[in-house]
C-alpha cells in the first residue's frame, strides 16, 4: 500500500479544505466548469472518472471467472452480501438514520438526495482498493480476483436495475435516462476500453509491461479521484459551511453498514468452513464499495451541488480507515475463527 493510499483521509480532508477555499474565492469559475455539460454528463468530470476508473479496471482479468467454481463458498457469500444484503441494509440505514433519526439537523430539501447518494455508494462493490486489503490478510489471490471480475461482470447488468429499485422503494424519482447512460460511460465502456489495453499490452510485454504501466497510472487514478473532491467540495462549501456536522451524520450509516456486511460475510464463510484466506477477503469485498462510480453516478443523475455527490464523498474519506479496521479484526481473529465451523477441505491445495 503506497503512502499515497495509506494516507487517502488526510488528501481527502485537505480536498475539503481547498475545495471550500476555491469556491469562495472564485465561485464564477466553478460555475463554468458545472456548465461544461453534454447530455447531462459534465464532461470535465466525465475525463476525471474515466482517469480513475480505468487503470483499475486494467487489474482485472475477465480469464479468472474460469476460476469462479475453486472457492464457491466464498464466492457464493460474497455475492449475497454485495448483491442481496449491502445495497438493502444501506436503504435501511438510510431512510432510518437520515430519513427519521437525524432528519431534524439536515437540510429538509437534501434528505432524499443524502439517502440516494448512499444508496449509489452501497451498490458497486470495489474493484481496486480491494486487492490491497485482500494482501494485507494474506486473503487466497485467486479468489480475490475470480470474485472481483465477476462482480464486475454483474455490475454491467445489474447496478442500473438495483439502484432504480431502491431509489424507487425510497420514494426518489429515477432519472432512468441518465442512469443508464452512466453505466454505459462509467462501467460498461471503461470495462471494454480497459480489456482492449490489457490485452495489448499483455502481447507486447507480458505481465512485467503491465506492472509498469499500473505504476504510472495508479498516482494519475488518485490524482483525478482528489481533482474531483476538490471540485466537488467547491461546489458543496456554502453547504458544508452552513451545517457543517452534516459530514459526521452521514458518516454513521456507512461505518455501520462497512461492520455489519464485513461481520456477515465472515461469519457466514465462518459457518460454511472455508478457509480463512478466503474469508478474510470475502469479508473486504462484502464491505467495500467502488466509491470512484458512486461519486460518478451521483454527479450525474443529482448534480455537483446534491447531497446524493456529498454522502458518496463522505464514503471516500472513511474509505481507508474504516477498511484497515476490518482488516486488523480480521488479522486478529484467525485463531478463533481457525478454531471453529465446519471443517472443510480447502480447495486451494
Amino acid at each position: 500500500m503506497s503512502v499515497f493510499e495509506r494516507y487517502l483521509t488526510v488528501w481527502v480532508f485537505l480536498c475539503i479544505v481547498v475545495g471550500i477555499a476555491l469556491g469562495a474565492i472564485a465561485p464564477s469559475a466553478f460555475q463554468v466548469i458545472g456548465s461544461l455539460e453534454v447530455a447531462q454528463v459534465n464532461l470535465p468530470v466525465a475525463v476525471l472518472i474515466w482517469l480513475m476508473i480505468v487503470p483499475m479496471l486494467l487489474k482485472i482479468d475477465f480469464g479468472a471467472l474460469a476460476q469462479v467454481g475453486r472457492h464457491w463458498r466464498g464466492i457464493s457469500v460474497t455475492l449475497l452480501v454485495n448483491w442481496g444484503v449491502k445495497p438493502f441494509s444501506m436503504a435501511v440505514l438510510g431512510w432510518l438514520f437520515i430519513g427519521c433519526l437525524f432528519r431534524p439537523y439536515l437540510p429538509a430539501d437534501q434528505i432524499d438526495s443524502y439517502i440516494a447518494g448512499l444508496i449509489l455508494l452501497a451498490s458497486a462493490p470495489c474493484t481496486a482498493m480491494v486487492f490491497v486489503w485482500s494482501n494485507l490478510t494474506k486473503g487466497e489471490p485467486h479468489f480475490t480476483l475470480s470474485q472481483v471480475a465477476l462482480n464486475d461482470a454483474i455490475m454491467i447488468v445489474a447496478f442500473a436495475p438495483v439502484v432504480g429499485l431502491l431509489l424507487g422503494l425510497s420514494s426518489i424519482t429515477v432519472p432512468w435516462n441518465t442512469l443508464l447512460l452512466s453505466v454505459v460511460l462509467y462501467i460498461v465502456v471503461p470495462v471494454i476500453a480497459a480489456q482492449v489495453i490489457r490485452g495489448r499490452i499483455l502481447a507486447g510485454g507480458g505481465q512485467a509491461a503491465l506492472d509498469r504501466v499500473l505504476g504510472v497510472l495508479q498516482p494519475a487514478s488518485l490524482v483525478a479521484l482528489l481533482a474531483t473532491l476538490v471540485l466537488l467540495f467547491a461546489f458543496q462549501g456554502e453547504q458544508i459551511l452552513a451545517q457543517p456536522l452534516v459530514i459526521a451524520l452521514l458518516a454513521v450509516p456507512i461505518l455501520i453498514q462497512v461492520y455489519f456486511n464485513s461481520g456477515l460475510a465472515y461469519l457466514l464463510n465462518r459457518m460454511s468452513g472455508e478457509a480463512h484466506c478466503v474469508a478474510g477477503p470475502s469479508a473486504l469485498i462484502g464491505a467495500s464499495n467502488f466509491f470512484e462510480l458512486a461519486v460518478a453516478a451521483a454527479i450525474s443523475l443529482f448534480g455537483f451541488q446534491s447531497g446524493a455527490a456529498l454522502a458518496t464523498v463522505v464514503g471516500v474519506l472513511i474509505e481507508v480507515p474504516v477498511m484497515l479496521s476490518v482488516v486488523w479484526i480480521v488479522n486478529r481473529s484467525k485463531d478463533w475463527y481457525e478454531a471453529g465451523g465446519v471443517k472443510v477441505p480447502d480447495a486451494s491445495h
